[in-house]
C-alpha cells in the first residue's frame, strides 16, 4: 500500500486569529486617535474590527495591552520608513559631506511622501498627538523606538553634513524644526487645504510640499557655508 504524502497545512485557525489581532490593533488605532483612550469602548474596537468583543481580552489581555500593540504597531511602521532612508542607527558608516547632505534630502522627500501624503499616517500622527497630550506608557514605547534613534539618527548626519557636532542643542533644534515642518501638513491638514484651495493632498500636493521643504532644507544648510549648501540645488 503506498503512503501518501504528508502535507503540512497552515491551521486556518492561525490565520483568522492574525487577521483578528490585526484588525483589533487598526481599529484601535483609529479610535483612540478619534475618541481617546477613556472616550472609546471595547464594543466599539470590537464592532469597527468586526470580531467578538471577547477577542480583545483573548489576544491581548484587555484594553490597555491593545494600546500598547497600538503603540508597537507605529513603531514597527515607521522604523521600516525610517530604516530605509537613514539606515540603521547603530553603527552607522560615517558619510562624506555630499553623501550626508544627499541623505537629508532623501529622507526629507519620503518624511513628506508618508506623512503628507499617506492616508495611514492620519491615524498614527493622531494617536500620537494623545499620547503627547496625555502620556501613557504607550508613549514611552513610541519614544523609545521611534522618536529618540529617529532624531539622533538624523542629528549624526547633520554633523556628517555640516560639522556641527550631533548632540549640541543647536543641532537637536534644527533636526526638530526640519522634522516639524512636515509634521504640520499633517495636523493642520484642513486649514491648509482650504487655504491653498486643494481638495485633497495626493502626490502632486505632495510634490508641492517637498520642493518648499527641500528648499528650506537648502538653505538651511547654505547657511552653514557655500559646500554645505551646494548639494540639492536644481
Amino acid at each position: 500500500m503506498n503512503k501518501q504524502p504528508i502535507i503540512k497545512r497552515q491551521p486556518r485557525e492561525a490565520t483568522t486569529a492574525d487577521q483578528t489581532r490585526a484588525a483589533l490593533v487598526h481599529a484601535a488605532l483609529k479610535l483612540f486617535g478619534r475618541q481617546g483612550f477613556h472616550g472609546t469602548s471595547t464594543r466599539e474596537i470590537a464592532a469597527e474590527a468586526k470580531a467578538n468583543i471577547g477577542s480583545i481580552a483573548y489576544h491581548f489581555g484587555g484594553k490597555e495591552g491593545l494600546r500598547a500593540a497600538a503603540a508597537d504597531y507605529i513603531v514597527d511602521t515607521i522604523q521600516g520608513i525610517a530604516g530605509q532612508a537613514l539606515g540603521g542607527a547603530q553603527a552607522a558608516p560615517p558619510l562624506d559631506p555630499e553623501a550626508a547632505q544627499a541623505q537629508l534630502f532623501a529622507a526629507l522627500e519620503r518624511m513628506v511622501g508618508f506623512v503628507v501624503a499617506s492616508p495611514q499616517a492620519g491615524e498614527i500622527v493622531q494617536f500620537v498627538l494623545r499620547e503627547l497630550s496625555h502620556p501613557t506608557a504607550a508613549l514611552d514605547r513610541i519614544y523609545a523606538g521611534v522618536f529618540e534613534p529617529t532624531h539622533r539618527r538624523l542629528c549624526q548626519i547633520w554633523e556628517q553634513a555640516t560639522g556641527e557636532p550631533a548632540e549640541s542643542e543647536a543641532t537637536k533644534l534644527t533636526v526638530f524644526t526640519m522634522i516639524g515642518q512636515v509634521i504640520y501638513f499633517r495636523i493642520g491638514r484642513e486649514a491648509v487645504m482650504r487655504r491653498m484651495g486643494w481638495r485633497g493632498i495626493g502626490n502632486e500636493e505632495a510634490a508641492k510640499v517637498v520642493a518648499v521643504t527641500t528648499g528650506n532644507l537648502r538653505a538651511m544648510l547654505a547657511a552653514r557655508g557655500p559646500a554645505a549648501g551646494r548639494k540639492g540645488k536644481s
